[in-house]
């Protein structure tokens, strides 16, 4: 039997530094540079204005995820950072994570969840559809470039 826990995180330690870097190397592949230069401050993610977490499968880290105060409007959450190493994909590991991140944003008084992504991951665009997800306007850091896709859902 495989062992899921889903740990709060400080987004600067160590084992979320790692799969932070693994994250933007993926992205970095698919859309060039550095991945990502959406602005980011490790507080961002302190709860009570934001949360980042760890999944472990057996002990092992597994992926993460995490969610922001979207700076415009307080009662929204942004979703940063999902990712899922390959080793452990195919298990609803994400689906897990977004769920811990809408969890948490609901606690802290959230009333949607709102992310960016791109054309250039269809397998992510088709994940945040089948869990309720919709196209909305764009809204964030890439807000105008082609390729992005923004989405949001209410919690």
């Amino acid at each position: 039997m495989t062992e899921l826990d889903i740990r709060l995180t400080r987004y600067g330690s160590r084992v979320a530094t790692e799969l932070i870097s693994a994250t933007l190397a993926d992205l970095s592949v698919r859309y060039g540079g550095s991945g990502d230069t959406t602005p980011i401050e490790p507080g961002d993610f302190d709860p009570p204005l934001g949360g980042f977490f760890v999944a472990y499968i057996d002990h092992a880290p597994a992926g993460c995820c995490g969610w922001r105060t979207f700076a415009e409007d307080e009662s929204t959450a942004e979703l940063k950072r999902l990712y899922v190493d390959p080793a452990f994909r195919g298990l609803g590991l994400a689906r897990r994570l977004i769920a811990a991140v809408e969890d948490s944003a609901r606690a802290a008084g959230r009333k949607r969840v709102w992310l960016e992504t791109g054309t250039a991951q269809p397998e992510a665009m088709a994940l945040y559809e089948s869990a309720g997800y919709a196209l909305i306007p764009d809204f964030g850091h890439y807000k105008g470039y082609p390729s992005v896709r923004s989405f949001g859902r209410s919690l």
